[in-house]
């Protein structure tokens, strides 16, 4: 099978289920945040050597594949049968990891700058990332009504709460000390 196909040369890529769309199509720019995420979660995992983290991110990246066909099916598409989507046992898991990582941090007294050792910068970026994702979903709920759910709107939310919290936690494991903002 060959990487390329042609069918997108004319701007327009295929949903699941059917359908073709513009690449620029709310809905193409959403799961396309949730890719950029993703690959910014394989960043982080190469610098990262704790295990628990390790783990913890390597489960994320396979949330984000769930989470990015989620958004790349239209509600009312063929197939549904198929599908997996964000699910609120998910957001309740992902709530479940921020409680468990954030618990061996101390107490956040104010802002802090992204940063610290190079695991802790590339968690922040993808915090950022996380972030993007999540305001592309926010435009395509309000673009498309009904087609981003309330647990995938939950577990974006979320998610970047998990990487501040393990971006703190590997700071912490490194011995370096997160960077509080003057103005807080």
């Amino acid at each position: 099978m060959r990487l390329y196909t042609g069918t997108g040369d004319d701007g327009t890529t295929g949903l699941f289920g059917g359908g073709r769309v513009p690449k620029d199509h709310p809905r193409v720019i959403a799961y396309g945040e949730a890719d950029g995420l993703n690959a910014a979660l394989g960043l982080a995992l190469v610098a990262c050597d704790t295990p628990a983290l390790r783990d913890l991110l390597t489960t994320l990246q396979h949330q984000l594949f769930t989470l990015g066909a989620d958004l790349a099916t239209p509600q009312d598409a063929a197939h549904q049968d198929r599908m997996t989507r964000i699910s609120d046992a998910d957001v309740a898991w992902m709530e479940s990891q921020i409680d468990r990582v954030d618990s061996g941090n101390e107490p956040l007294g104010g802002f802090i700058l992204p940063g610290g050792c190079e695991l802790a910068a590339r968690l922040h970026v993808a915090r950022a990332a996380a972030r993007r994702c999540e305001r592309a979903m926010v435009t395509l709920a309000a673009t498309a009504p009904g087609s981003v759910s309330g647990a995938a709107m939950r577990w974006i939310n979320r998610c970047s709460d998990l990487l501040f919290a393990m971006a703190r936690a590997a700071n912490a494991g490194a011995g370096v000390p997160d960077t509080p903002w003057p103005g807080s």
